[in-house]
């Protein structure tokens, strides 16, 4: 039996050359981001699949491989609702934002910073990297205000504050650990924790807190996984870029509906703030992050200055 000669290529041939025409594709990409930061913002659909999750560590230490320096900030509202349930305690929402007690807030950070943190450290160590968990508190990384919330009541049309608890904003960064830590060639998994002046913990939204650290650390994207495939237009079509001021204009006019605008408010904001460009992309695509990075169209909407 003859071997397949390079006219007539093999299956198995044709995959590898497939793989080659990929990796050539991808190498002006990978240059173009070496030794830059990159922020990526990791919650939703893509952390409770353990399929998904695993795929995300080997992207995250390829990215590492590869020269970039990336900063991983993840959610956990759902992990903490579950949490919640299981011990009985009840839990409200305004606008999106979990009504957080003293009760509550220790059961967002036990789940935060402790069994979710630790598990994607361990997941990024499994697949080769050197990870290390912190937390917004850890050398007061993460300094929160008190967030508030104004909510018309339907009947009378009057305005009223509404009590959030320990739910806080960032409203400084403290980058000095961060930069120890891209010396020292680690990558950062941080749980969206926050310290305040009178030592008072905080849960901060995992997007929020994503944008502040982007913006202080001048990571070159932030990349926001979410559960849909990026913002829609009004024939629900994706729209791969956006500039901040047609952000602005889809929010509105109204293109931009229910939680797709804090996700596009904290595009901007990290955009204004000196971030090259934030992305909104769906995290249950396989490898999502290096099809957004390390190819032509990218995989998701990308928010820019212009």
């Amino acid at each position: 039996m003859t071997a397949p000669s390079a006219a007539t290529p093999s299956p198995d041939r044709e995959a590898w050359l497939a793989k080659a025409r990929t990796l050539s594709e991808a190498l002006p990409y990978m240059r173009r981001y070496t030794g830059k930061t990159i922020v990526v913002k990791y919650g939703g659909h893509a952390m409770g699949d353990e399929h998904l999750a695993v795929q995300f560590a080997n992207d995250i230490m390829l990215m590492k491989q590869v020269g970039i320096h990336p900063i991983v900030v993840h959610g956990g509202g759902p992990q903490i609702g579950r949490m919640l349930e299981r011990l009985k305690i009840k839990s409200e929402f305004v606008d999106g934002l979990r009504i957080t007690d003293r009760e509550t807030m220790e059961v967002a950070e036990m789940v935060l910073s402790g069994s979710i943190n630790k598990q994607i450290v361990a997941l990024i160590n499994d697949a080769g990297g050197d990870a290390i968990g912190l937390s917004g508190k850890d050398d007061d990384l993460i300094e929160a205000r008190k967030v508030t919330r104004t909510k018309r009541d339907p009947d009378s049309n009057i305005e009223r504050v509404v009590d959030l608890g320990f739910v806080g904003d960032p409203f400084r960064i403290n980058p000095g650990i961060l930069e120890k830590l891209r010396q020292a060639d680690l990558i950062p998994v941080i749980a969206p924790i926050g310290i305040g002046e009178d030592g008072q913990t905080y849960n901060i939204n995992a997007d929020t807190a994503a944008g502040a650290i982007a913006a202080a650390v001048k990571a070159t994207r932030l990349l926001l996984l979410t559960d849909v495939a990026g913002f829609l237009d009004k024939d629900k079509n994706l729209v791969p870029a956006l500039s901040v001021d047609g952000a602005k204009r889809a929010i509105a006019d109204g293109t931009a509906t229910g939680g797709m605008i804090p996700k596009l408010e904290t595009c901007i904001e990290t955009v204004e703030n000196g971030v090259d460009g934030a992305v909104i992309l769906d995290g249950r695509v396989p490898h999502a992050i290096l099809l957004e990075l390390f190819t032509e169209g990218g995989a998701g909407t990308l928010i820019g200055k212009k």
